[in-house]
């Protein structure tokens, strides 16, 4: 279930930002956002889910989705309402950060596909991968706006 509003509370856009580096949706999105119906929305969303799982792809390799949808829901994460295994991971790290003890990617069905970032701690795993995501939203701006974004 997607939430109302992709904003994390993070906003760039105050500072100048074309992309905002928290929620990774454009200045005007921001702006607009509550005078967008409900399909304006949902392109928004589609296109954040898409580039996230992109960024998620690219740094960890899911070797186990059964694996990985068992420990979701023993987070209270769904696969059905977060059908993307990438995004579903995603959500579960960000659920294990804030929890006592070594998070175990292969206790997640996954594994990091750089050898030298195997021991990051999820907190540098998701730094990595919104990092990451930023990027391919900048240049996913840059490429249909045909504006700079930095």
């Amino acid at each position: 279930m997607l939430r109302r509003t992709p904003c994390i509370g993070i906003c760039s856009t105050t500072y100048g930002d074309l992309v905002c580096r928290g929620c990774k949706r454009f200045a005007h999105e921001i702006v607009q956002w509550n005078g967008f119906d409900q399909a304006q929305r949902s392109v928004v969303w589609e296109r954040l889910l898409d580039l996230r799982e992109g960024a998620v792809e690219s740094l960890i390799a899911i070797d186990d989705p059964a694996r990985l949808a068992s420990a979701a829901a023993g987070l209270g994460l769904s696969a059905e309402t977060t059908p993307a295994a990438a995004n579903l991971l995603y959500e579960a790290l960000q659920r294990l950060r804030w929890r006592d003890g070594e998070v175990v990617l292969s206790d997640l069905g996954a594994r990091v596909r750089d050898p030298a970032q195997a021991e990051l701690p999820v907190e540098a795993l998701i730094t990595l991968i919104d990092r990451e995501f930023y990027q391919r939203s900048l240049a996913h701006y840059e490429r249909y706006y045909r504006i700079p974004a930095e």
